[in-house]
């Protein structure tokens, strides 16, 4: 049996050091350096780690810190609290987009971000661009349906560069310029996601009541930020094109 030199939360504070102070989950599996640690479920260590030690905090679903570090670390990716409002929520509009891109990828699916927003940045530092597979949308369809399909906040394709998800982040608005996206796109074999907070879950259920979108209406499903921490807990061993 190896003797660990260091404890494993030590392991995953060095890895968070050498990421800036923050991480998704998913870039700490990639990050800590597991080769001594004496365990059959590494991955699920460093879930528990970060949930039950003094050291790490949650900024936002998915994404973790070193409390050591708060002020300095939330100023750097744009989440403190001297933010302007307009400016938080395109961050945060910009990290749930790029999450997506990463799950996307993770489940063997080629990615495209919306073309206006491809130069935003991940936490301040990635273009989004820079995190899809594909840089800009294939043209799978008639133009006009493909300039539309531009304008989708990401897009997940199957092997054959068809559209299978379809995904809008939906922090403040009403739904509908996204739900009247989704209806452009009722004659492909897509599913349709909006992303949002949980409590806007009963406003949206109310909207897609009401909206002309009929055909697809049993394809549009709504989906938390939890949630989509949740997938990226288990990015390691997700399989090829599974489910969401």
């Amino acid at each position: 049996t190896k003797i660990m030199k260091k404890l494993q939360h030590e392991y995953v504070i060095e890895a968070m050091e050498r990421l800036g102070g923050y991480a998704t989950l998913a870039q700490l599996y990639k990050e800590v350096d597991l080769e001594n640690w004496v365990t059959k479920t590494p991955y699920a260590s460093i879930r528990r780690i970060i949930q039950i030690k003094k050291e790490f905090a949650k900024i936002r679903p998915g994404l973790w810190y070193l409390e050591k570090d708060k002020k300095k670390i939330l100023k750097k990716i744009g989440f403190s609290d001297d933010t302007p409002p307009e400016k938080l929520e395109e961050n945060d509009h910009a990290y749930y987009q790029g999450l997506l891109l990463q799950l996307g990828k993770f489940k063997g699916y080629e990615t495209c971000v919306t073309h206006q927003d491809k130069n935003k940045k991940f936490l301040n530092k990635t273009p989004l661009n820079d995190m899809a597979t594909i840089k800009s949308c294939p043209k799978f369809s008639y133009e006009e349906i493909v300039n539309t399909a531009k304008f989708v906040d990401v897009i997940w394709f199957n092997e054959r560069k068809f559209p299978s998800h379809f995904f809008e982040v939906e922090h403040t608005t009403n739904f509908t310029e996204s739900l009247n996206k989704f209806g452009e796109f009722q004659d492909f074999y897509s599913k349709f996601y909006i992303i949002s907070k949980e409590e806007r879950k009963k406003a949206f259920e109310k909207k897609i009541s009401r909206h002309l979108i009929k055909p697809i209406r049993e394809r549009i499903e709504f989906r938390n930020y939890e949630y989509i921490e949740e997938q990226h807990w288990h990015s390691k061993g997700l399989a090829k094109h599974s489910g969401f």
